[in-house]
């Protein structure tokens, strides 16, 4: 299978390709004032507690972290939404290692913004076999230290390209999250932890997997 980055860096690619210099300097610019911000000195780190949740699957059906982590290790992935195209390629990746993951007796949720309605439709579209969590306004996502608030001139951008970010989330906050990577084990302990104030750089599902061995339950 290829690796998960050569796929996000081949939609870079595209879209080099595809879009003018001075819309991709937009996008630039939010990556850069993330970085400037520090953003990722304040999410939550390995040997943290993680915060417990509990939040609707597309079905509207409530599910909590302690229900699943009863259950074995738990991987969360925090994810900006459906149109994020590098989202729904490392949901996907996810997705085909699924059963590696349950063989390791672990979990995996994927949490965004949007509504339970767009969560659906990601599920449907990519086949996700994992639930798809809707953390309206970012709540969950803000106790991971993983939220920022998209700024005006980004807003605009996304306008002109139909992106209807507070149609999609069901609010006018125009809060999303850093997408990040957590490994959390049965005592709610983070285990592993990775995010980037890029959107297009990711951790590699198979990196992640490393870190569950030695704590899954056996079958």
């Amino acid at each position: 299978m290829a690796h998960l980055q050569d796929q996000l860096d081949e939609i870079t690619a595209q879209t080099r390709t595809l879009v003018q210099p001075e819309r991709l300097a937009i996008a630039e610019r939010a990556v850069e004032e993330l970085f400037a911000g520090g953003i990722e000195n304040r999410m939550l780190q390995a040997g943290s507690i993680a915060p417990q949740f509990a939040l609707p699957d597309f079905s509207g059906k409530t599910v909590r972290s302690a229900d699943l982590l009863a259950l074995g290790p738990l991987v969360v992935n925090f994810f900006r939404g459906r149109w994020c195209p590098y989202c729904v390629t490392e949901l996907e990746a996810w997705r085909d290692l699924y059963p590696a993951l349950r063989e390791r007796g672990a979990l995996v949720v994927g949490i965004s913004p949007q509504t339970q309605r767009q969560s659906d439709f990601t599920a449907g579209q990519h086949a996700i076999p994992f639930p798809l969590l809707a953390d309206a306004g970012c709540e969950v996502a803000e106790k991971f230290g993983l939220v920022w608030t998209v700024p005006p001139y980004l807003r605009n951008y996304y306008r002109g390209i139909l992106l209807n970010i507070p149609f999609i989330n069901g609010d006018e906050s125009w809060k999303l999250p850093l997408p990040a990577t957590y490994v959390v084990d049965g005592s709610g302990r983070i285990l592993y932890a990775e995010a980037h104030a890029d959107f297009r750089v990711r951790p590699e599902p198979e990196e992640v997997l490393r870190s569950l061995p030695a704590f899954a339950r056996s079958e």
